[in-house]
Protein backbone atom coordinates (compact mmCIF):
# COMPACT_ATOMS: atom_id res chain seq x y z
CA UNK A 1 0.00 0.00 0.00
CA UNK A 2 1.38 3.39 -0.63
CA UNK A 3 1.04 6.50 1.70
CA UNK A 4 -0.75 8.83 -0.68
CA UNK A 5 -3.66 10.86 0.64
CA UNK A 6 -7.06 10.11 -1.48
CA UNK A 7 -10.41 12.05 -0.65
CA UNK A 8 -13.72 11.21 -2.06
CA UNK A 9 -13.77 14.05 -4.45
CA UNK A 10 -10.39 12.91 -5.93
CA UNK A 11 -11.82 9.45 -6.57
CA UNK A 12 -15.03 10.62 -8.14
CA UNK A 13 -12.72 12.73 -10.39
CA UNK A 14 -10.04 9.92 -11.15
CA UNK A 15 -12.67 7.21 -12.06
CA UNK A 16 -14.61 9.94 -14.12
CA UNK A 17 -11.29 10.48 -15.96
CA UNK A 18 -10.94 6.72 -16.60
CA UNK A 19 -14.02 6.13 -17.70
CA UNK A 20 -14.01 8.93 -20.11
CA UNK A 21 -10.38 7.70 -21.72
CA UNK A 22 -11.52 4.17 -21.39
CA UNK A 23 -8.61 3.46 -19.44
CA UNK A 24 -8.71 1.09 -16.70
CA UNK A 25 -6.93 1.28 -13.17
CA UNK A 26 -6.09 -0.76 -10.30
CA UNK A 27 -8.52 -1.22 -7.20
CA UNK A 28 -8.57 2.59 -5.47
CA UNK A 29 -9.09 0.54 -1.79
CA UNK A 30 -5.43 -1.07 -2.74
CA UNK A 31 -3.94 2.26 -2.19
CA UNK A 32 -6.09 4.37 -0.16
CA UNK A 33 -7.48 2.04 3.13
CA UNK A 34 -9.40 4.83 4.00
CA UNK A 35 -11.62 4.34 0.89
CA UNK A 36 -15.08 2.35 2.80
CA UNK A 37 -18.33 2.33 2.14
CA UNK A 38 -19.74 5.63 3.36
CA UNK A 39 -16.61 7.16 1.54
CA UNK A 40 -17.24 5.64 -1.56
CA UNK A 41 -20.96 6.83 -1.77
CA UNK A 42 -20.11 10.18 -1.28
CA UNK A 43 -17.55 9.10 -4.54
CA UNK A 44 -20.56 8.06 -6.22
CA UNK A 45 -22.95 10.97 -5.28
CA UNK A 46 -19.67 13.77 -6.75
CA UNK A 47 -19.28 11.55 -9.53
CA UNK A 48 -23.70 12.39 -10.16
CA UNK A 49 -22.99 15.79 -9.68
CA UNK A 50 -20.39 16.22 -12.53
CA UNK A 51 -22.61 14.12 -14.67
CA UNK A 52 -25.72 16.52 -14.33
CA UNK A 53 -23.33 19.64 -14.81
CA UNK A 54 -22.51 18.04 -18.19
CA UNK A 55 -26.00 17.82 -19.02
CA UNK A 56 -27.18 14.15 -18.24
CA UNK A 57 -30.44 13.62 -16.38
CA UNK A 58 -31.21 11.06 -13.62
CA UNK A 59 -33.00 7.84 -15.18
CA UNK A 60 -33.27 6.07 -11.78
CA UNK A 61 -31.14 3.73 -9.98
CA UNK A 62 -29.35 0.43 -10.44
CA UNK A 63 -28.50 -2.05 -7.94
CA UNK A 64 -25.27 -4.54 -7.76
CA UNK A 65 -24.45 -7.71 -5.82
CA UNK A 66 -28.07 -8.85 -5.66
CA UNK A 67 -27.40 -12.34 -6.28
CA UNK A 68 -26.25 -14.50 -3.39
CA UNK A 69 -23.48 -16.06 -5.33
CA UNK A 70 -21.87 -12.97 -5.85
CA UNK A 71 -22.02 -11.31 -2.66
CA UNK A 72 -20.23 -14.80 -1.09
CA UNK A 73 -17.68 -13.89 -4.02
CA UNK A 74 -17.08 -10.54 -2.75
CA UNK A 75 -17.41 -11.54 0.85
CA UNK A 76 -20.29 -9.19 1.70
CA UNK A 77 -23.96 -9.78 2.72
CA UNK A 78 -26.13 -6.87 1.07
CA UNK A 79 -25.86 -5.33 -2.00
CA UNK A 80 -25.14 -1.87 -3.28
CA UNK A 81 -27.10 1.26 -4.98
CA UNK A 82 -26.11 3.36 -7.88
CA UNK A 83 -26.72 5.54 -10.30
CA UNK A 84 -28.47 5.75 -13.75
CA UNK A 85 -28.77 8.57 -16.02
CA UNK A 86 -29.95 9.68 -19.81
CA UNK A 87 -26.73 8.45 -21.40
CA UNK A 88 -26.45 5.11 -20.07
CA UNK A 89 -30.08 4.45 -22.03
CA UNK A 90 -29.37 2.46 -25.19
CA UNK A 91 -32.27 2.00 -27.97
CA UNK A 92 -32.63 -1.72 -28.39
CA UNK A 93 -31.90 -3.02 -31.25
CA UNK A 94 -28.31 -0.95 -31.75
CA UNK A 95 -25.01 -2.82 -31.40
CA UNK A 96 -23.16 -3.08 -27.62
CA UNK A 97 -21.36 0.63 -27.90
CA UNK A 98 -17.61 -0.78 -27.72
CA UNK A 99 -15.99 2.45 -28.85
CA UNK A 100 -17.17 4.11 -25.57
CA UNK A 101 -16.52 1.30 -23.18
CA UNK A 102 -13.89 -0.91 -21.83
CA UNK A 103 -14.35 -4.34 -21.21
CA UNK A 104 -18.26 -4.68 -21.52
CA UNK A 105 -20.00 -7.51 -19.93
CA UNK A 106 -23.63 -8.62 -20.48
CA UNK A 107 -26.51 -8.80 -17.93
CA UNK A 108 -30.07 -9.30 -18.10
CA UNK A 109 -31.90 -8.28 -15.03
CA UNK A 110 -35.78 -7.34 -14.37
CA UNK A 111 -36.95 -3.67 -14.35
CA UNK A 112 -39.30 -1.57 -12.35
CA UNK A 113 -40.74 1.94 -13.46
CA UNK A 114 -41.88 3.47 -10.37
CA UNK A 115 -45.90 5.13 -10.80
CA UNK A 116 -45.29 7.46 -8.23
CA UNK A 117 -42.05 8.26 -5.27
CA UNK A 118 -41.08 5.59 -2.91
CA UNK A 119 -39.01 6.66 0.34
CA UNK A 120 -37.70 4.72 2.71
CA UNK A 121 -36.99 4.06 5.68
CA UNK A 122 -39.59 1.21 6.10
CA UNK A 123 -40.14 0.39 2.84
CA UNK A 124 -40.89 -3.32 2.50
CA UNK A 125 -41.20 -5.77 -0.86
CA UNK A 126 -45.26 -5.12 -0.71
CA UNK A 127 -45.09 -1.20 -0.63
CA UNK A 128 -42.24 -1.07 -2.64
CA UNK A 129 -44.24 -2.91 -5.19
CA UNK A 130 -47.30 -0.78 -4.60
CA UNK A 131 -45.42 1.72 -6.00
CA UNK A 132 -44.04 0.66 -9.27
CA UNK A 133 -46.42 1.37 -12.55
CA UNK A 134 -44.94 -1.67 -15.27
CA UNK A 135 -42.21 -4.07 -15.06
CA UNK A 136 -39.77 -4.66 -18.24
CA UNK A 137 -36.91 -6.78 -19.03
CA UNK A 138 -33.47 -5.02 -19.38
CA UNK A 139 -30.37 -5.46 -20.54
CA UNK A 140 -27.16 -3.91 -18.18
CA UNK A 141 -24.09 -3.78 -20.36
CA UNK A 142 -21.78 -3.15 -17.17
CA UNK A 143 -18.31 -1.57 -17.60
CA UNK A 144 -15.85 -1.16 -14.96
CA UNK A 145 -12.83 0.92 -14.48
CA UNK A 146 -10.63 -1.25 -13.07
CA UNK A 147 -8.50 -3.71 -14.73
CA UNK A 148 -9.57 -6.63 -14.95
CA UNK A 149 -12.87 -6.41 -13.02
CA UNK A 150 -10.73 -6.31 -9.93
CA UNK A 151 -12.08 -4.40 -7.12
CA UNK A 152 -13.79 -3.95 -3.67
CA UNK A 153 -16.76 -3.70 -2.34
CA UNK A 154 -15.74 0.21 -2.14
CA UNK A 155 -14.48 0.18 -4.81
CA UNK A 156 -17.54 -1.14 -6.89
CA UNK A 157 -19.63 1.36 -5.39
CA UNK A 158 -17.42 4.18 -5.95
CA UNK A 159 -17.25 3.30 -9.67
CA UNK A 160 -21.05 3.68 -9.47
CA UNK A 161 -21.17 0.02 -9.72
CA UNK A 162 -19.85 -0.42 -12.70
CA UNK A 163 -22.35 1.49 -14.99
CA UNK A 164 -21.85 1.16 -18.37
CA UNK A 165 -25.51 1.19 -20.82
CA UNK A 166 -28.77 -0.79 -20.41
CA UNK A 167 -31.51 -1.42 -22.69
CA UNK A 168 -34.99 -2.28 -21.88
CA UNK A 169 -37.89 -4.27 -23.25
CA UNK A 170 -40.92 -3.65 -25.08
CA UNK A 171 -43.28 -5.38 -22.95
CA UNK A 172 -44.66 -3.87 -20.21
CA UNK A 173 -46.06 -5.68 -17.30
CA UNK A 174 -48.16 -4.89 -14.03
CA UNK A 175 -47.01 -6.48 -11.20
CA UNK A 176 -50.00 -8.34 -10.43
CA UNK A 177 -49.35 -9.87 -14.07
CA UNK A 178 -45.20 -11.33 -13.45
CA UNK A 179 -44.77 -13.89 -10.85
CA UNK A 180 -41.32 -12.03 -10.19
CA UNK A 181 -39.43 -14.96 -8.59
CA UNK A 182 -40.29 -17.54 -11.14
CA UNK A 183 -39.56 -15.11 -14.28
CA UNK A 184 -36.70 -16.98 -16.05
CA UNK A 185 -34.55 -15.46 -18.45
CA UNK A 186 -31.93 -17.13 -21.17
CA UNK A 187 -29.17 -14.80 -21.71
CA UNK A 188 -27.90 -15.25 -25.66
CA UNK A 189 -24.02 -14.65 -26.96
CA UNK A 190 -24.02 -14.72 -30.93
CA UNK A 191 -27.24 -17.05 -30.96
CA UNK A 192 -25.85 -19.44 -28.03
CA UNK A 193 -26.97 -19.68 -24.76
CA UNK A 194 -24.39 -18.80 -22.48
CA UNK A 195 -26.44 -18.73 -18.92
CA UNK A 196 -29.81 -18.83 -17.84
CA UNK A 197 -31.39 -18.07 -14.25
CA UNK A 198 -34.56 -16.75 -12.57
CA UNK A 199 -35.98 -13.93 -10.64
CA UNK A 200 -35.64 -15.78 -7.52
CA UNK A 201 -31.91 -15.25 -7.95
CA UNK A 202 -32.35 -11.17 -7.00
CA UNK A 203 -32.41 -11.48 -3.45
CA UNK A 204 -35.08 -13.99 -3.36
CA UNK A 205 -37.29 -11.73 -5.39
CA UNK A 206 -36.78 -8.26 -7.00
CA UNK A 207 -39.17 -6.45 -5.58
CA UNK A 208 -36.31 -6.90 -2.33
CA UNK A 209 -34.23 -5.17 -4.20
CA UNK A 210 -36.29 -2.20 -4.63
CA UNK A 211 -37.09 -1.80 -1.60
CA UNK A 212 -33.13 -2.38 -0.17
CA UNK A 213 -32.66 0.65 -2.57
CA UNK A 214 -35.53 2.67 -1.33
CA UNK A 215 -34.06 2.16 2.34
CA UNK A 216 -30.62 2.68 1.55
CA UNK A 217 -31.11 5.80 -0.88
CA UNK A 218 -32.90 7.42 2.96
CA UNK A 219 -29.71 7.13 4.79
CA UNK A 220 -28.33 9.20 1.94
CA UNK A 221 -31.46 11.86 1.58
CA UNK A 222 -32.61 10.47 -1.05
CA UNK A 223 -35.67 8.48 -2.83
CA UNK A 224 -36.71 6.88 -5.58
CA UNK A 225 -38.79 9.75 -8.12
CA UNK A 226 -42.09 8.90 -10.03
CA UNK A 227 -40.87 7.74 -13.87
CA UNK A 228 -37.74 6.83 -12.67
CA UNK A 229 -36.27 3.11 -13.62
CA UNK A 230 -34.84 0.70 -10.83
CA UNK A 231 -32.58 -1.91 -12.58
CA UNK A 232 -32.69 -4.74 -9.49
CA UNK A 233 -29.61 -6.48 -10.61
CA UNK A 234 -27.81 -9.35 -13.12
CA UNK A 235 -30.01 -12.41 -12.49
CA UNK A 236 -27.12 -14.65 -14.24
CA UNK A 237 -23.52 -13.97 -14.02
CA UNK A 238 -22.05 -10.59 -16.11
CA UNK A 239 -20.85 -12.24 -19.37
CA UNK A 240 -18.00 -11.07 -21.23
CA UNK A 241 -19.13 -9.05 -24.51
CA UNK A 242 -16.69 -9.38 -27.05
CA UNK A 243 -16.72 -6.54 -30.14
CA UNK A 244 -19.19 -7.23 -32.73
CA UNK A 245 -20.92 -9.97 -30.90
CA UNK A 246 -24.86 -9.84 -30.68
CA UNK A 247 -26.87 -9.93 -27.23
CA UNK A 248 -30.14 -11.62 -26.62
CA UNK A 249 -32.18 -11.83 -23.60
CA UNK A 250 -35.39 -13.76 -23.51
CA UNK A 251 -37.52 -13.82 -20.54
CA UNK A 252 -40.82 -15.67 -19.73
CA UNK A 253 -43.31 -12.83 -20.00
CA UNK A 254 -40.99 -9.91 -20.37
CA UNK A 255 -40.59 -10.74 -23.90
CA UNK A 256 -36.70 -10.72 -25.54
CA UNK A 257 -33.86 -7.76 -26.10
CA UNK A 258 -31.40 -7.86 -28.78
CA UNK A 259 -28.21 -5.82 -29.28
CA UNK A 260 -27.44 -6.19 -32.76
CA UNK A 261 -23.54 -7.44 -33.82
CA UNK A 262 -21.73 -5.74 -35.81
Amino acid sequence: MTTETWNAARVADTLLSCERGRTPRTSIAAEWPGLDLHTAYIAQDIALADRRSNGEVVTGVKLGLTSRAKQQQMGVDEPSVAWLTDAMVLPAGLPVPADRLIHPRAEPEIAFVMGRRLAGPGVTAATALAAVDVILGAIEIIDSRYSGFKFTLADAVADNNSSGVYVTGGIARRAADVDLPLEACLLEIDGHVVDSATGSAVLGNPAEALAFAANTLAARGHAIEAGWIVLTGGMTDAVAVERGARVAAHFTTLGSITLAGG
